[in-house]
């Protein structure tokens, strides 16, 4: 599919993607039964699936050197790679854009959850409760387009919104925070991605920041934890809060949670618990102290159980 050289190319190769995945959610929603499953939509840059440059000129260069067969086989994919190549790919085209520019990616996903969805509720006898999500939302138009589409799809499969699934979106950039009354119209959930709201909101990349600068930071007293263990309240967290409060006025219903690490640090537990999330979603091995952590938070809070507030709750996203 990402060799593929236009939009028929890539069609042909999703064609047979589908089943593969359809294949994939059917036994993801058969071990999960009757507990929600979020499934959330493609998210990383294409060049990710792609082999190393740099190792592969060096491949193609020896390769030439040989007058191997299988040259001009590398030579193309070594001039796919470049075409894909991305100065920042991490804030390029990923996520929903990816999404919008090449639309058949997710409907072919799409396709493949409803259809695996009804399958399993014609076998068992019980429906999945599944949840789309689609990443990397800044703009209230980018959502209610990949929703469009996502229904659209639906409507082919046979599959009924609320019935047999929701869509919802990750909240993992600052805009995305200060617009969310504007995108919570078109969304039934909000899942925080705290990684990437952290990366985009303090500036940092996590892959060259937390090694080299952090453990400065935290020497120097220029904060406390690295913001990639812990939730910076005053900043990411304040951002959190501020969508909270919008989303929720416009759509009071809203399910919010959120993924990443931080969703098993129990002193960022806490603070979400504080917020109102709904959830906290994390690796399975911090689930168990994500349990810990959500129960001491909401024994913490009399006040607030005596007036009928939630409690959070853990769960696992594919």
């Amino acid at each position: 599919m990402i060799m593929a050289e236009d939009e028929a190319g890539r069609r042909a190769a999703l064609d047979q993607l589908v089943m593969l995945q359809q294949d994939d959610f059917e036994q993801i929603f058969e071990a999960m039964e009757g507990l929600p499953i979020t499934i959330r939509l493609l998210d990383p840059p294409l060049h990710e699936f792609m082999p190393d440059r740099f190792e592969l000129v060096e491949q193609v260069a020896e390769a030439r050197l040989r007058g191997a067969p299988e040259t001009g086989a590398l030579e193309h994919t070594l001039e796919r790679v470049r075409a894909l190549a991305e100065g920042n790919p991490m804030l390029g085209t990923r996520g929903v854009r990816l999404g919008l520019i090449h639309p058949e990616i997710y409907e072919m996903q799409a396709r493949a959850i409803f259809r695996a969805t009804l399958a399993v509720r014609r076998r068992t006898g019980h429906a999945p409760r599944v949840e789309v999500m689609i990443p990397l939302v800044a703009y209230a138009e980018e959502l209610a387009m990949a929703r469009d589409l996502v229904l659209r799809v639906a409507v082919e499969e046979g599959a009924e919104p609320d019935r047999d699934f929701t869509v919802g979106t990750m909240i993992e950039l600052p805009r995305a925070c200060l617009v969310a009354g504007e995108i919570a119209r078109h969304a039934a959930f909000f899942s925080f991605g705290t990684n990437d709201l952290t990366q985009t909101g303090l500036g940092f990349s996590r892959d060259d920041i937390e090694a080299a600068i952090v453990p400065h930071y935290v020497e120097t007293g220029i904060v406390e934890r690295s913001p990639f263990a812990t939730i910076d309240e005053r900043g990411v967290g304040e951002l959190v809060q501020i969508a909270i409060e919008r989303g929720r006025a416009v759509r009071p219903d809203l399910e919010v949670g959120i993924c990443g690490e931080h969703g098993g640090d129990p002193a960022s537990i806490h603070f979400f618990d504080r917020a109102g999330l709904d959830y906290v979603s994390c690796s399975p091995f911090r689930v168990p102290i994500a349990r810990v952590a959500a129960a001491q938070a909401a024994a913490a809070r009399s006040s607030r159980r005596a007036q009928g507030s939630g409690t959070l709750s853990s769960k696992s996203t594919h």
